[in-house]
């Protein structure tokens, strides 16, 4: 979930790791524990409206109910402190200006982690998760994808399809249906596609 602690110490510490230990991130995903959120971070007035016009060019489009849903069951389900971490951690570009005309794209850091596109007046999706996380034996091995977990995570089989970006454990989805309709499985979770169990 998070990249190795340099051995410089917490200022070179990248990643989820600037925020949590490993044992804090495992009980955290295993439901354990509410990590408490920093009501400290500080406020960017001028940063956020700088980008209002976006945001509410995005109010006005047919996706945003369900768009807006999806980044708050994302936000309560997999990011565990959430104010803290967001623009250290992860971000949120609404409407940003590339060649694929996204709604929105989260990143950690500068990797995309998802991404939402119009799809007439639905949204699929696209998200970049790890490989071994998909493989049937958890492996880097791009003929072990577990399509059985994949399907079920979806409405149908034929809402979700992949590829493999460039990268040694890298794996992309598409979903051709809401995210919101994703299997809540711990497993799911813990890859990020979903909402957490109850």
């Amino acid at each position: 979930m998070a990249p190795d602690v340099s051995a410089t110490g917490r200022q070179s510490t990248t990643g989820l790791r600037r925020f949590l230990d490993l044992q804090q991130q495992r009980d955290w995903m295993q439901g354990k524990t509410i990590p408490r959120d920093a009501d400290e971070r500080s406020e960017s007035l001028e940063l956020r409206l700088k980008y209002v016009p976006r945001f509410e060019k995005l109010r006005r489009l047919p996706q945003a109910h369900e768009v807006l849903e999806i980044l708050r069951r994302y936000g309560r389900s997999c990011i565990p402190i959430p104010r803290r971490t967001e623009r250290h951690y992860w971000s949120v570009s609404c409407l940003p200006s590339t060649s694929d005309k996204p709604l929105i794209r989260v990143n950690a850091s500068w990797m995309e982690l998802f991404t939402l596109y119009a799809d007439g007046e639905g949204i699929r999706a696209r998200f970049i998760v790890p490989l071994s996380e998909f493989t049937a034996d958890h492996s880097r091995d791009q003929g072990e994808v577990d399509e059985a977990f994949l399907e079920r995570c979806v409405v149908t089989p034929e809402d979700v399809g992949y590829f493999f970006p460039r990268g040694e454990d890298i794996f992309g989805i598409k979903s051709a249906v809401s995210p919101r309709s994703a299997n809540s499985s711990r497993r799911a979770v813990r890859c990020g596609l979903s909402g957490r169990s109850t």
